[in-house]
């Protein structure tokens, strides 16, 4: 199937046939005819399957043909309105989601403009005030501008939330629902995620209106063209380890993920020290060195770009050899959206994982969620054996537990019949104890020789109530359990 195959109206099929596009993706097939129908969509697809063609291309046909149909090339023209808002969770996607609408609506007469924080708000403001079809924007700056009356969406027909899934990392759900209390309520709605966790499905069924489910593929599921390797290694070896492998393998473009901004500016120069071309991505540095750091990657100019998961969502490039995996992330769902970053469009990728001792059960989260072990990889000088033993010790103990919980519940079994016989009739108990007593005092953990006496099976160790009762009881013939000291002595306290 090709985009025309899709019924695309020629002036957007011209702009993807210009940027080289004419087979679509599996989502883009299936949510570009549903999507001009009117209806509902939540989408659920891995990274780097063209959700953002998937939207755009229907919001930009749908706008052009009520503009065409409106217009009888007569009269004054109105000021546009805001007919399509697209709510991203970053700068940097906000930034590729409008080139998007850039390339593919470049042969009509919409305009779009982007609004997003960390910049000066004067030349989007001037924008705003000459009319937009189209908004991308993030949260943060779209309801500053809402605040300060230069943006008006009482007008949107089409609400898109992308990387709805990092939305809600990044705590965005408050400002969703004060930006959806801002649109009408007949609007067609899409929402766009990589994952589908709980919490995205709460927030879609309050959202769409009986939407259709486009699911790629399953939840958490790797791409099958990327080859995983994980390396044990201490925290301290994991710089140089990352050296020896960009140098070993002959990596072309790689992206490094940290989980700290300042781990990442750090990395980034222990790999300029080593000769290796590398920059950093992320949230403390100012938008215009982000897009600078990011264009340069793009461009092949830059080797190595060591980025932090939130940064990370606005890379969009095409194949990356390699990502490296510096720290295992707290959240198993992202380690999927991190090697997805590598192949894409069919292209081979490789994903290098490092592993310290205080990461083994964010690996173990990991290996549940995609359903199999990540192949370890030894050959190297920098391997944590203390994780090696760890992991072989958990293998082990693995199976030997139904072997251990079926010889306690043996035990356990054994205990009850023992206490049953324990507690027969009345007559039984007199007749042991006569017994008992005929034969003299009997070793036992249960019984004691006392007439009096109150037993009862019990775990090993644990004094039974006459034992208790005996030790509190004095006793002329017991020594003093008193320290001697310089007050005691002989038995004597020494007066003060």
């Amino acid at each position: 199937m090709t985009f025309k195959d899709l019924k695309i109206i020629e002036p957007v099929l011209k702009a993807l046939i210009n940027e080289g596009y004419t087979i679509p993706t599996p989502i883009q097939e299936q949510a570009i005819p549903i999507l001009l129908t009117g209806r509902d969509v939540l989408g659920c697809a891995q990274t780097g399957t063209g959700k953002t063609a998937a939207f755009s291309i229907p919001i930009i046909q749908k706008l052009y043909s009520q503009i065409e149909n409106n217009s009888n090339g007569k009269g004054k023209k109105q000021k546009r309105r805001i007919k399509a808002l697209i709510l991203t969770p970053t700068r940097e996607l906000a930034s590729q989601i409008e080139e998007s609408f850039t390339n593919y609506g470049k042969f009509t007469s919409l305009k779009h403009t982007v609004v997003f924080g960390g910049v000066s708000q004067r030349a989007q403001t001037n924008a705003l005030k000459q009319g937009v079809d189209i908004l991308v924007a993030t949260p943060g700056r779209l309801l500053d501008l809402m605040g300060q009356g230069y943006i008006n969406l009482r007008e949107v027909e089409f609400f898109v939330l992308d990387e709805a899934d990092r939305m809600l990392d990044m705590g965005f759900i408050h400002d969703i629902k004060r930006v959806i209390s801002a649109i009408p309520q007949e609007r067609q709605t899409l929402l766009f995620s990589a994952t589908m966790p709980k919490e995205i499905s709460d927030l879609a069924a309050s959202l769409l209106h009986e939407p259709v489910n486009i699911e790629i593929a399953p939840e958490a599921a790797t791409v099958d063209l990327i080859d995983q390797h994980l390396y044990f290694a201490n925290r301290e070896n994991k710089t140089s380890l990352l050296i020896d492998l960009i140098k070993e393998k002959n990596v072309e473009s790689a992206l490094v993920f940290s989980r700290t901004k300042h781990g990442a500016d750090k990395l980034t120069k222990s790999l300029a020290r080593a000769g290796i071309n590398a920059d950093s991505i992320h949230g403390n540095k100012s938008q215009s060195a982000r897009q600078k750091s990011l264009l340069n990657f793009k461009r092949h100019k830059t080797r190595v770009l060591v980025a932090t998961d939130i940064a990370a969502r606005g890379i969009d490039v095409s194949q990356i050899s390699h990502v490296f995996n510096y720290n295992l992330p707290e959240d198993p769902e992202t380690y999927v959206h991190r090697i997805g970053r590598t192949g894409r469009a069919g292209h081979d990728g490789v994903a290098l994982s490092f592993c310290d001792t205080s990461e083994l059960g964010l690996l173990k989260s990991i290996q549940k969620i995609i359903g199999k072990d990540i192949p370890v990889n030894h050959e190297h000088d920098y391997e944590c054996q203390s994780c090696i033993q760890k992991v072989e010790r958990g293998q082990m103990s693995a199976t030997r537990a139904p072997r251990d919980g079926k010889r306690q519940k043996e035990k356990a079994g054994s205990w009850e019949s023992g206490n049953s016989r324990n507690s027969g009739s009345g007559s039984s108990r007199s007749s042991t104890r006569n017994n008992s007593e005929s034969r003299g005092p009997k070793k036992s953990r249960n019984h004691s020789t006392n007439s009096k006496n109150f037993s009862s099976p019990r775990e090993p160790g644990v004094p039974n109530i006459n034992e208790l009762l005996a030790s509190a009881e004095p006793s002329k013939n017991r020594k003093s359990s008193k320290p001697k000291g310089e007050f005691w002595r002989k038995g004597r306290k020494k007066s003060a």
